[in-house]
């Protein structure tokens, strides 16, 4: 592997450059206009750095969808990345400091997407791109759950041989990700009756009060010792002091590790019920991404990584995690997939969101290592 890691050290410089690039390029999910900006500089690094264009997947809602391939005959090596993000324009600021670089997902995810183009590069220009297939997909909806790219990625990465998702590792270890629990959303919109609070209260149905009993059923389906989690990380409600509130929203977060439990948990919330007499629930949502499971073919993968991590000079190991990914659908798929191949850093939805400037090439050989396959051994010394 030197000689892949010496040409991405020889262009570590050029690799920061289009990290920064593309964070500056702020993409928060739910502007569209934003988000396809940012796929337009994406896609410009791509064709500057790999020689390829984009098949876009037009979108009206979100930002669309980007497949970029070569090669058109071998086994298929899927790599899986989104370039929408949590933060909203100017939250925060793209800065270098101490070895780290932070910015609005530049941890989560867009280093990591700049790595696997690089890290591709590396093998093209050193030849070693014979018989591969290769097939990035680039979503811009993974942070609201990946409502309208999920079958998109299904379609694109059927019969990979294997699928290298490059979020971030395991903050603090640097770990790969190998399992992953199943994440869901709702939305529970209760509406009351509202009534003046010190004239005729009698006469008003609260949807505050409603609402706290709501969210103390929600938080009693909580099962730690099964995995699961259950997160009422929203909850909005009434309009004045002085008013009864006729009108309430939760927005709940779930976590499982089995369909079991899955299930539990969605017939659990779509069939709540009013407390108090004259209230109205509505709840819409679902359980969006399956569990990730470790399979055979994915330890597989798991020692060819740490393989090559350690001809690198640094070890990994894989870990499961509470967060989802776009791996949970490939693996559902029954796709050999692995995950945290991306950047290394802290912060992930946090504001001190950065990378370790240092861990860039080593992890970017990493990724090309896993592309290269059973032949980064033989090949790339």
């Amino acid at each position: 592997m030197n000689n892949i890691k010496n040409y991405l050290q020889q262009h570590a410089d050029d690799i920061l450059g289009d990290i920064k690039r593309l964070v500056q390029a702020e993409s928060p999910s739910l502007d569209k206009t934003a988000v396809d900006r940012c796929g337009e500089v994406l896609q410009s690094i791509f064709q500057q750095r790999l020689g390829i264009d984009a098949q876009v997947d037009q979108q009206t809602e979100y930002g669309n969808h980007l497949r970029f391939s070569l090669g058109n005959e071998g086994p298929q090596t899927t790599l899986i990345g989104h370039f929408d993000t949590v933060w909203d324009h100017g939250d925060l600021a793209l800065r270098e400091e101490d070895g780290k670089l932070y910015g609005p997902g530049v941890l989560d995810m867009k280093a990591g997407l700049v790595q696997a183009i690089w890290a591709v590069r590396a093998l093209q220009q050193l030849g070693l791109l014979s018989g591969q297939r290769i097939v990035f997909l680039c979503n811009s909806d993974e942070e609201v759950g990946s409502p309208s790219s999920s079958d998109w990625i299904g379609r694109n990465a059927a019969g990979s041989q294997q699928v290298l998702v490059v979020e971030p590792a395991v903050a603090g270890s640097n770990d790969l990700k190998v399992a992953r629990k199943g994440t869901g959303r709702y939305d529970v919109v209760i509406t009351g009756q509202a009534a003046h609070a010190g004239n005729n209260p009698e006469e008003g149905i609260s949807a505050v009060q409603e609402m706290a009993h709501q969210i103390h059923f929600l938080h009693a389906l909580n099962a730690p010792e099964r995995g699961t989690t259950v997160n009422v990380g929203i909850a909005n409600g009434g309009s004045r002091i002085n008013v009864v509130a006729d009108h309430a929203e939760l927005g709940i977060d779930t976590r499982v590790t089995s369909e079991a439990e899955a299930q539990r948990i969605h017939d659990a919330i779509t069939q709540l019920q009013p407390v108090l007499p004259g209230i109205v629930l509505s709840v819409t949502g679902e359980q969006g991404r399956p569990p990730m499971r470790q399979t055979p073919a994915s330890q597989q993968m798991l020692q060819h990584a740490q393989q090559i991590a350690q001809q690198l000079g640094f070890a990994v190991e894989g870990k499961s995690v509470g967060g989802g990914s776009d791996g949970n659908f490939t693996a559902a798929l029954g796709l050999p997939t692995l995950d945290g191949l991306g950047a290394t850093g802290a912060g992930i939805h946090a504001r001190h969101e950065h990378i370790i400037v240092a861990n860039i090439v080593p992890r970017a050989a990493l990724v090309a290592g896993m592309v290269l396959g059973n032949r980064a051994a033989e090949d790339a010394v």
